[in-house]
């Protein structure tokens, strides 16, 4: 019989995405047996991030000021804003270093299904910093997902009385894939969104 402690411990691991009854029973044991020192330096972690970290004044990511260090670089363009669904995404743009605007992250996207609404993602404190004058582009990068497509058609609805350019980004097929080997969902929506080469 496993001990109530250890049994607490086991459950919230299996809260991380991915981590199954086994995984969390495996990860307990080794963080107790094997490296208790990391056990407490990841106990701390987790106990200051909940203290120190807040959100974003304007791109709504985690921080430990009021505003993150991306939003205050001079060197962003100002005039285009990305919409994201969470702060990985924001990561993976981010690393393509193609995009030199700024974000807002949404921490999630409509899914009535599983209960979110717009309040959930705090649309108002988007509709808010969407109407910055120096706004003059608003990209919306959700997943292209049911959920996703519904977050793109509510944030479109929400800020087309502003008068600003909206786009989303493209769908098609990645670099490097074979017209053979490529689904017809993702094909037709590659020649959907095909563009001119002259």
């Amino acid at each position: 019989m496993v001990e109530k402690v250890l049994d607490e411990l086991i459950g919230s691991l299996k809260c991380l995405p991915g981590i199954g009854p086994k995984s969390a029973t495996r990860m307990a044991y080794y963080l107790l047996q094997r490296d208790p020192s990391g056990a407490k330096k990841l106990a701390n972690s987790i106990l200051k991030s909940f203290e120190l970290l807040g959100k974003c004044s304007q791109c709504n990511n985690f921080t430990e000021a009021k505003t993150c260090n991306l939003c205050l670089n001079e060197e962003r363009d100002n005039q285009l804003l990305c919409i994201v669904e969470m702060p990985t995404d924001l990561l993976m743009f981010e690393q393509t270093h193609s995009f030199k605007g700024k974000y807002y992250i949404l921490m999630g996207r409509l899914s009535p299904l599983d209960g979110i609404g717009p309040k959930d993602l705090n649309m108002d404190n988007l509709y808010n910093r969407c109407k910055d004058p120096s706004i003059k582009e608003i990209i919306i990068a959700t997943n292209f997902t049911k959920e996703g497509d519904a977050t793109a058609t509510y944030i479109t609805e929400l800020t087309k009385d502003l008068g600003i350019k909206i786009s989303r980004i493209a769908r098609g097929m990645p670099s490097g894939s074979e017209v053979e080997y490529t689904d017809t969902g993702t094909l037709a929506q590659a020649i959907s969104e095909r563009k001119p080469l002259n």
